[in-house]
């Protein structure tokens, strides 16, 4: 069993666990592991011994790597057998000698952390309601959840939360503008009915501005969204980019006129704000989920109470400096800010740890 009385000053063992979909970080999309990526390095230069536990061959950060399986999963992303599995792998690989905690990045995780002889802290990486309200409700004892947002952990507050740490970004390297942009208008997400790209259109219709609309498309309901309701509204004043890898993607934001968000959900996080700020573009967007925690209204973009509102907001975007957007994202959301959160959730919670009930064997029923 790990030591509970760590003291403050000792470096940690920590074991990073990731779904088996994505690399870390990933050639695309993939806000989670582009997360993970930045906290991991983030640890490992404060001292921290980092041990990644995901699928595949390679990996991108300073951390030591344990692979589960030769093959990335991301062609079977959605079933829940690839991921039980390289859970199951995680759970025989790690030695309790070797870690002082367990940090949890995947979905069923919670579920099978109880098993662990490690304390486990799980980030919860969606919207903690209907079905995965259920199963993160279900949660060990042993294991403590971490919200990215006070609006995620708002949604379901009785569950065993143990610390809010909000996502962050590494801004080394980033491209960025120093003069507010010309260009069009930048939609970036996948097409989802909940991620507004009719709305991002509509308002651009009405703004007299062209849009961009960049969205990821590969996965079923996706194609299906795109084509049913997103292609009959298209016209000479949307230009479609499909699946964007990161280095496109940055590109588009720098280019943009500001970023738009009109969200049709509770948004937990929402990397791709700060990506647009610490590109120095703005954001509009609807005051829905955490967008109200990450913009700073009139200095890092404009917060829309109504969808009517956002056509002017659109006009207005450039008025904002883009050196306060990159400002605000290097002084609330640097990834050593995250790493300091969550160390201090880690030291907190181990310390307070109890060790887990041991697994009883089924009671023997007797021949007759």
């Amino acid at each position: 069993m790990a030591d509970n009385h760590l003291p403050a000053e000792r470096p940690l063992r920590i074991a990073m666990v990731v779904p088996p979909w994505l690399s870390v970080p990933p050639p695309g999309y993939g806000g989670l592991e582009n997360v993970v990526a930045g906290l991991v390095d983030a640890l490992v230069a404060r001292g921290h011994a980092v041990t990644l536990f995901g699928a595949g061959e390679h990996h991108g950060t300073a951390a030591g790597f344990v692979s589960t399986g030769p093959q990335l999963q991301y062609h079977r992303l959605g079933e829940s057998l690839p991921e039980l599995a390289h859970l199951a792998r995680v759970n025989d690989l790690v030695d309790p000698a070797d870690f002082d905690v367990i940090h949890d990045h995947t979905t069923i995780g919670p579920l099978v952390a109880g098993r662990r002889a490690v304390p486990t802290v799980a980030t919860v990486h969606g919207n903690p309601v209907g079905e995965y309200g259920t199963v993160l409700g279900d949660t060990d004892h042993g294991v403590g959840l971490v919200a990215i947002s006070h609006a995620q952990r708002r949604l379901n507050p009785g569950l065993p939360w143990v610390g809010t740490v909000h996502n962050a970004m590494d801004v080394q390297g980033i491209p960025r503008k120093y003069a507010p942009g010309p260009g069009p208008v930048l939609w970036l997400a996948r097409f989802s009915p909940d991620k507004g790209p009719d709305l991002a259109i509509r308002a651009c219709r009405e703004a007299g501005l062209p849009l961009v609309l960049a969205g990821k498309c590969n996965e079923p309901a996706e194609r299906s969204y795109f084509h049913e309701v997103v292609r009959p509204m298209l016209g000479e004043d949307v230009t479609v980019v499909m699946d964007a890898d990161r280095t496109a993607a940055l590109r588009l934001l720098v280019e943009a006129r500001c970023l738009i968000m009109p969200i049709q959900w509770e948004e937990p996080f929402g990397m791709v704000i700060l990506e647009a700020m610490a590109t120095g573009t703005p954001v509009v967007a609807l005051h829905r989920g955490s967008v109200p925690e990450l913009v700073r209204p009139g200095v890092t973009g404009l917060v829309c109470e109504r969808d009517d509102e956002l056509p002017a907001a659109l006009r207005a975007a450039s008025r904002i400096d883009p050196a306060d957007c990159v400002a605000h994202v290097v002084e609330n959301f640097s990834t050593q800010r995250m790493a300091l959160g969550y160390e201090a959730v880690y030291r907190r919670f181990v310390g307070a740890a109890v060790p887990p009930v041991p697994v009883r064997e089924p009671p023997r029923v007797a021949a007759r």
